[in-house]
């Protein structure tokens, strides 16, 4: 049985990861999770799994958390809290296995330790590699470490270069499904609103990953994560717009030949394949051919949506730049969100920061965080000039 740890498991990935647990109870198991501020939904996984150890966001959460298992007689259970708690979940003896799926930078520093201490990784944190993929690269070639993507483009380009060689790849196509608003009119998104925003046409999703599908911010940090995974230039990470969302990804080899990955639209499918691989186990995951019968394919529209240009821009500038395209654009989503300033807002702040961020290489992850900081600070700084 393999023993998992999962960041982030009050979210949408950390109950699908558990939910694979429960199809699968004599493969998988959960010792370690890292609940955020979601005190019921942990309360419930506690009482449900039992884990070794459990991690709040605060210490008055983790109290609150650990009076409740107590009264009803769950004493086995540590909870613990802060950057600290989720680290040693992550770092826990008994893992083999640690599902990387807090949103953000603040899962990053417990990602990192994953590694350090030898474990297996099963990332679907994309702001890890995009804030410090050149710091956890190199840690996780040094420790012999996999890192396996659970994003379902980079899960789906995973699959297809098993039937080549890193040499024989030409280039790799990620799919998007363009958002809610692929055919809007350009000069209607200074209407959008937050509620039409959240309304994604394919995947469920928490707040700001919801809007930053419709901004195609997303599909850009993406970009950036493929280039780091899969050791690729910019040039060679190609966006395609695929509203059916049935194509996850593509990779085309020198010789002409394009391998896709097709499966269901459901998360719990990159979670098993991560989780097991090298092996597929049988599953009750099924594709109906049918969903097959149109597949439309269209370059997307940097012009109508600007967070994709300047995700690309920020990957040939800097890793400075990255930080700060990631956390400036959270700043901007909350920002939107609140209703402080418009959907085109979040690019234009964006491309304001990145122009004063200068070039610099993080050494650590400490200046990894430092540099992200920086950057929200830098956001806020043009948010209230603006």
């Amino acid at each position: 049985m393999k023993k998992i740890a999962i960041l982030g498991s009050t979210g949408s990935i950390g109950q699908s990861t558990l939910s694979i647990c429960e199809q699968f109870p004599e493969r998988f198991f959960p010792v370690g999770l890292a609940a955020g501020a979601n005190v019921d939904v942990a309360f419930e996984q506690g009482m449900r799994w039992r884990p070794r150890r459990i991690s709040m966001a605060t210490e008055t959460l983790a109290a609150e958390l650990q009076k409740r298992l107590r009264n009803q007689g769950v004493h086995e259970i540590e909870v613990v809290w802060g950057t600290a708690g989720t680290v040693a979940v992550a770092t826990d003896p008994e893992v083999e296995f640690v599902v990387s799926a807090i949103v953000g930078v603040a899962g990053l520093e417990a990602t990192y330790a994953a590694i350090e201490a030898g474990k297996t990784i099963g990332l679907a944190n994309k702001e890890c590699l995009v804030a410090a993929g050149e710091l956890i690269l190199a840690a996780a070639r040094a420790k012999g470490v996999a890192l396996l993507p659970i994003d379902s483009e980079h899960n789906a380009v995973h699959q297809a270069l098993r039937g080549g060689t890193p040499a024989e790849v030409k280039q790799v196509w990620l799919t998007a499904s363009g958002g809610p608003f692929r055919e809007l009119p350009a000069e209607a998104f200074a209407q959008i609103t937050p509620a039409q925003a959240l309304k994604h046409p394919t995947w469920v999703m928490g707040q700001r990953i919801t809007i930053d599908s419709a901004t195609m911010l997303n599909k850009g940090l993406e970009v950036i994560e493929a280039c780091r995974l899969f050791n690729l230039p910019p040039s060679r990470v190609r966006v395609t717009v695929h509203p059916q969302s049935t194509v996850h990804s593509l990779v085309e080899f020198v010789d002409g030949s394009i391998l896709a990955q097709i499966s269901v639209t459901d998360m719990r499918l990159p979670i098993l394949y991560a989780l097991a691989y090298p092996e597929r186990p049988t599953s009750s995951l099924t594709f109906d051919l049918a969903a097959l019968s149109r597949l439309d394919f269209s370059p997307p529209d940097f012009a109508r949506f600007p967070c994709l240009r300047l995700a690309y821009e920020a990957m040939e500038a800097s890793p400075a730049a990255c930080i700060a395209l990631n956390a400036s654009d959270e700043i901007a989503v909350e920002a939107f969100l609140k209703g402080r300033i418009s959907f085109p807002g979040i690019a234009r702040t964006i491309e304001r920061v990145l122009e004063l961020t200068p070039a610099a290489r993080p050494e650590s992850i400490q200046d990894v965080l430092a540099a992200d900081a920086q950057a929200r600070d830098c956001a806020r700084s043009v948010l209230a000039d603006a």
